[in-house]
């Protein structure tokens, strides 16, 4: 589902699922493909939206809790894409990818990383992504901000009208705060979560921060 030029939504299909975003210039970028179960669903969904798997170049994470990373291999087999992690990723890795796995009594898919994301930013073609690491629900939390677009994919650190779980392996609430302070200070048209829908507007994103500061964290 197109939401701007170049820039496309597809929701999560049902448990152990996620929402893919697709980020399409003269290169492309999926963020969390999500289950394997459901990539025949998820290509598909693209297909109507002119978009192939050959398409796309580089596959990256918000973080590395199954049902968002868990498709990244079966996608790069499909497609010839590369696995791109973040170095908070790679450091945490056994307590995100493993650890939480268990915590559901779940064994993990493992994959390869064909390299790694440093710095602040990621540029590919025309593209250029910031990279905002996003500690609290997980320790690798990555939150990526389009600044054309004032749009900011953010995983499962916040959603419409809550914030992401703490009581996993890796989770604080405290460091979650954090980082929902830091995010309600930039400027966001866009809020595009790993879950359920996307809030749209600056004033729908403002009044999201604002409900979860007064609401969420009077119990976490």
């Amino acid at each position: 589902m197109r939401l701007k030029d170049g820039l496309y939504l597809y929701p999560e299909k049902g448990a152990l699922d996620c929402n893919t975003y697709v980020i399409k210039d003269r290169v492309g970028i999926i963020i969390d493909p999500g289950s394997p179960q459901f990539l025949p669903e998820l290509v598909a969904d693209m297909s109507k939206d002119g978009i192939a798997p050959k398409d796309i170049s580089i596959i990256i994470n918000t973080h590395l809790h199954g049902d968002h990373c868990w498709g990244d291999q079966a996608f790069k087999e499909l497609s010839g894409a590369k696995i791109l992690s973040h170095r908070l990723q790679e450091k945490f890795y056994d307590v995100s990818g493993v650890q939480v796995s268990s915590f559901f009594g779940l064994p993990p898919v493992p994959f390869k990383p064909d390299g790694y994301l440093d710095g602040d930013k990621l540029s590919a073609g025309d593209i250029e992504l910031g990279l905002v690491p996003s500690p609290g629900h997980s320790p690798d939390s990555i939150c990526y901000y389009l600044d054309k677009e004032k749009a900011l994919v953010s995983g499962d650190v916040v959603f419409d009208r809550n914030a992401g779980r703490t009581d996993i392996p890796g989770g604080d609430a405290d460091k979650l705060k954090q980082s929902l302070t830091a995010l309600s200070e930039m400027d966001i048209d866009y809020l595009l979560p790993g879950h359920m829908g996307i809030v749209s507007g600056a004033e729908e994103v403002k009044s999201n921060f604002e409900f979860i500061n007064s609401y969420v964290f009077g119990y976490k």
